[in-house]
């Protein structure tokens, strides 16, 4: 079953029966050897880095799964408020990247039709 998630504070249709807190989900990741090279040489070259855009995407999505399990854990069935936030960590050899992904959980109900 999806877990409806949204940058927005509303979800159309729905209203919020009970607000669950915070959820978050959070991944540091660094490139490996041969990302660092590959990037080091797109570096002199100029050009997409093929191999780090796949390594962003993927610990975005990690990030993104480990909030979403999060709120189920906490009872939710909805994420409102949804962003991402990311920085650098280190510098140089030992480099990293994080990648915070975070919300609000809520329980949602369908709005009841007026008469």
């Amino acid at each position: 079953m999806s877990l409806p998630v949204t940058t927005t504070f509303t979800i159309e249709g729905y209203r919020i029966v009970e607000y669950r807190g915070i959820v978050r989900g959070i991944i540091v990741r660094s490139p490996t050897i041969i990302q660092g090279i590959l990037g080091g040489l797109k570096n002199f070259i100029g050009g997409k880095i093929g191999a780090y855009t796949e390594m962003c995407e993927q610990t975005r999505t990690q990030s993104y799964d480990l909030m979403v399990r999060h709120a189920r854990e906490m009872g939710a069935n909805a994420i409102i408020g949804f962003r991402y936030d990311t920085s650098d960590l280190g510098g140089g050899q030992m480099s990293a990247t994080e990648v915070l992904c975070y919300g609000t959980a809520v329980v949602i109900a369908p709005e009841t039709p007026q008469a």
